[in-house]
């Protein structure tokens, strides 16, 4: 391994230790870890290390084919010892910062949302639902008035005609009135037995086969 690629291993190594001291804080501030339960903070903590260790392995990958030296863990605490005592402050504070203006900035979007999209949509939706009910109701009251129109009408007309009928009832010769009883009295015989033999195949079929 030549010294450039020693010098650009050490420098990796220190930042990489800088970034996992930084990645390390993250992790806490995330996790929340008096709340969580121990079973998915072991958890955490297991993937936590897993994914460090691969990206330090990558990295080294990349600058010297993956060579462990002594030297790549002291560069790795010093990094991470000068993240600690330079940039720590500093990071926890951004990192706060930010964690604020994305909090903030989802809460204007949901707001902005419901405002301009759910708000509006449902009141639309209710809106036409209203209009559907008065609809249907303004229906269903003129249906009723139109019924006791016709209603009236009908007895306007029966009334008369009952009783035009009757007396035109009266004018006829006995001979055409039992006429037309006896045809009258034939045809309800006749819709009598229908209704019979009708209602005679329906209690068979309804009945349950044995």
């Amino acid at each position: 391994m030549t010294l450039s690629t020693q010098f650009i291993t050490l420098l990796s190594m220190i930042g990489m230790g800088s970034l996992f001291g930084a990645m390390f804080d993250t992790y806490q501030r995330f996790l929340n870890r008096p709340k969580r339960k121990q079973w998915i903070v072991f958890f955490n903590d297991l993937l936590f290390w897993i994914i460090q260790a691969v990206i330090i392995f990558y990295t080294l990958f990349l600058v010297n084919n993956g060579e462990l030296r002594f030297y790549i863990f002291l560069a790795l605490l010093c990094g991470f010892a000068a993240y600690q005592s330079l940039f720590k402050g500093t990071y926890l504070h951004l990192l706060e910062l930010t964690i604020k203006t994305i909090l903030a900035v989802s809460r204007f979007i949901k707001k902005m949302f419901q405002l301009l999209i759910y708000k509006p949509i449902v009141g639309l939706i209710q809106l036409v639902i209203v209009i559907i009910i008065a609809i249907g109701r303004a229906l269903l009251t003129l249906i009723k008035f139109i019924g006791k129109v016709l209603l009236l009408i009908l007895k306007i007309i029966f009334v008369p005609l009952q009783k035009i009928v009757l007396i035109f009832w009266k004018l006829l010769p006995k001979s055409l009135k039992k006429s037309v009883e006896k045809l009258y009295n034939k045809t309800a015989g006749n819709f009598h037995k229908i209704r019979n033999y009708i209602s005679k195949l329906f209690n068979r079929w309804k009945k349950p086969k044995e």
